[in-house]
């Protein structure tokens, strides 16, 4: 894929939570359309590096660029650069109705004010991607009495205004009851197929979409195996990740895991 743009590249970054250094000399790159996933336990990594890509933290050492610039203004990066977090879903404004979370994204703001202003553009997009969504009856709900499944979609919804090129969804399953996970898939794998580059943080083999096609695994902060998702997710890579048996089966696409 010569000349294709870099969305993500990450070079010899240090990065401290506290006193604490997860990442040390870690590097990466992931290109536009190469639709990947990051793999991890529990304290691999996973959360400091959305909140690097998110612009949340910085490196003390290396460089993080993102889409081909280290420095960015965060508003103007979400217009690029969609991130859909656990940490966004916790923080959000509980009172905001859902109409004003889709039309925060313009802002990137956790709700909307008297001071920011909305052209019928921007009305019209925020209606149409909430229709695609199905939440436009929760225009008028506050926030904090949506379903986890409902907010996610706001928040899918709110990042979808600025039609982002990538997309970053963390744990996007996690808490969603079966057919809300459904529901969201296929809303995701909608999106790569209109060339969204698609960016997964997960712990669950089975939320990755059949157009995922790279696999990252990290380990206690390092890439522990990268490559395709055929070579990268097997019983013996997956036993050395989490330290314990694990199987790993394929069933129509879709990656399985079970105790070994």
């Amino acid at each position: 894929m010569a000349g294709t743009m870099q969305i993500i590249k990450i070079t010899d970054a240090e990065v401290h939570r506290g006193r604490h250094c997860v990442f040390r000399n870690l590097s990466l790159a992931i290109e536009a359309g190469e639709n990947t996933a990051i793999v991890g336990p529990n304290g691999a990594g996973k959360t400091t590096l959305l909140k690097l890509l998110g612009r949340d933290l910085y490196p003390s050492k290396g460089e993080v660029a993102i889409l081909e610039k280290s420095r960015w203004h965060v508003a103007e990066l979400r217009k690029h650069f969609g991130v859909v977090s656990a940490d966004l879903q916790q923080n959000f404004r509980p009172h905001t109705p859902g109409r004003s979370v889709v039309l925060s994204g313009f802002y990137s703001s956790l709700n909307t004010f008297g001071h920011q202003e909305f052209n019928n553009t921007q009305l019209s997009i925020a209606e149409r991607i909430s229709n695609e969504l199905g939440i436009t009856q929760f225009f008028e709900t506050p926030f904090f009495k949506m379903s986890t499944g409902e907010q996610r979609r706001h928040l899918l919804a709110r990042s979808l205004v600025n039609d982002p090129s990538v997309l970053v969804l963390d744990e996007p399953a996690n808490g969603l009851d079966l057919s809300a996970q459904f529901q969201y898939f296929n809303t995701v794998s909608e999106l790569i197929r209109k060339r969204k580059t698609l960016v997964l943080v997960t712990h669950h083999l089975n939320e990755i979409p059949v157009e995922i096609s790279r696999v990252i695994l990290l380990k206690r902060g390092n890439v522990f195996a990268d490559g395709p998702k055929e070579t990268v997710l097997t019983s013996r890579k997956l036993s050395e990740l989490y330290e314990m048996p694990v199987n790993v089966f394929v069933n129509e696409g879709l990656f399985h895991a079970t105790p070994g």
